[in-house]
């Protein structure tokens, strides 16, 4: 169900806990190129958040939670009370009521990929310096739109002129994610990386999250990727598999490249251009064919308890 009030404005408690308000500064970059060689000259955008954190006489393993292109959902909620519960701190961010939007299903160019991404490393940022937090225990869990901006907030090209060098996210769990965009060297250096989408995702290329992950394992990273059978996207809601008409697709377009400097390489050109935006590509995958309305979400049987075990086991390892 929907949420009549903005989430900053609502009394969340998950697992007995109650939500602190977070104000992150974040940053609205038009593309990856802006963010990676001006990200002082980008846009500023305040977004927010809510903070979990159970009572521990240490500084607790933490999990920033990134939605997806509906926003903050039931399954995000319930992914959050399961890990409060379960002793770690969590942050759900809310990407989007700052910015005006309340969902990107039928148009995803409200804001750029780009900023996505920069908001997971500005909520890192701002985590890093609660002492309530374990600095070198910090992960971001994000699904689809969500889980494409955590797989590039772990991408060094991308991380290091925002943040630093020595700044990174311990875990990164991509739920479902779009793979459209991928950075040439996609070294995640001590990241480790898991995917988990379901074989019939009509929202995004299984082929696309295969080689993500592949490329990040070429370059010595720790990734891995699990394929769920007979799975749509979303799989991890309790609700009963439905489509949504609105919905605007291109799974099967051309992977862009993302040259060292965030500059976008078209498939069909194949040279690196820092003007192209999301827009571009988008308009350029419909033009050729590859955009249709109409995509399925919900989970079948046990496919949502299948998530919460595969997330819970992950960050056990990365985590704990």
């Amino acid at each position: 169900m929907k949420r009549s009030i903005r989430y900053r404005d609502d009394r969340v408690v998950y697992a007995g806990v109650i939500g602190e308000n977070l104000a992150i500064t974040s940053a609205g970059p038009r593309n990856h190129h802006q963010a990676i060689t001006d990200p002082d000259g980008c846009a500023p955008v305040t977004i927010d958040a809510k903070l979990f954190v159970p009572d521990a006489d240490q500084p607790l393993p933490t999990v920033i939670i990134v939605p997806g292109s509906l926003g903050v959902g039931p399954n995000h909620e319930q992914h959050a009370a399961t890990l409060v519960g379960a002793g770690y701190a969590v942050c759900v961010v809310d990407p989007f009521a700052a910015r005006a939007v309340t969902s990107t299903v039928a148009n995803q160019t409200h804001y750029s990929f780009a900023a996505s991404s920069f908001d997971v490393l500005a909520t890192l940022s701002a985590l890093r310096e609660r002492p309530e937090i374990d600095a070198d225990r910090i992960a971001a869990q994000g699904h689809s739109r969500g889980g494409s901006a955590v797989l590039i907030a772990a991408c060094r090209r991308f991380a290091d002129p925002i943040v630093g060098p020595d700044i990174r996210l311990a875990a990164v769990l991509a739920a479902y994610p779009w793979c459209g965009q991928q950075f040439l060297d996609p070294s995640i250096g001590t990241t480790s990386v898991r995917a988990i989408i379901g074989d019939l995702d009509e929202w995004c290329s299984v082929q696309q999250v295969q080689a993500q992950v592949q490329a990040m394992r070429a370059v010595g990273g720790d990734a891995s990727i699990r394929i769920v059978r007979a799975a749509h996207h979303s799989f991890d809601r309790d609700e009963d598999v439905h489509t949504i008409a609105e919905a605007s697709v291109a799974p099967a377009a051309p992977t862009t490249m993302l040259a060292d400097d965030g500059s976008m390489i078209m498939a069909q050109v194949g040279e690196p251009d820092p003007g192209l935006v999301d827009h571009d590509l988008f308009t350029a995958a419909v033009e050729a064919g590859f955009g249709r309305r109409g995509a399925a979400i919900g989970g079948i049987g046990d496919q949502p308890e299948l998530f919460r075990s595969d997330m819970l086991a992950f960050y056990d390892r990365t985590l704990r």
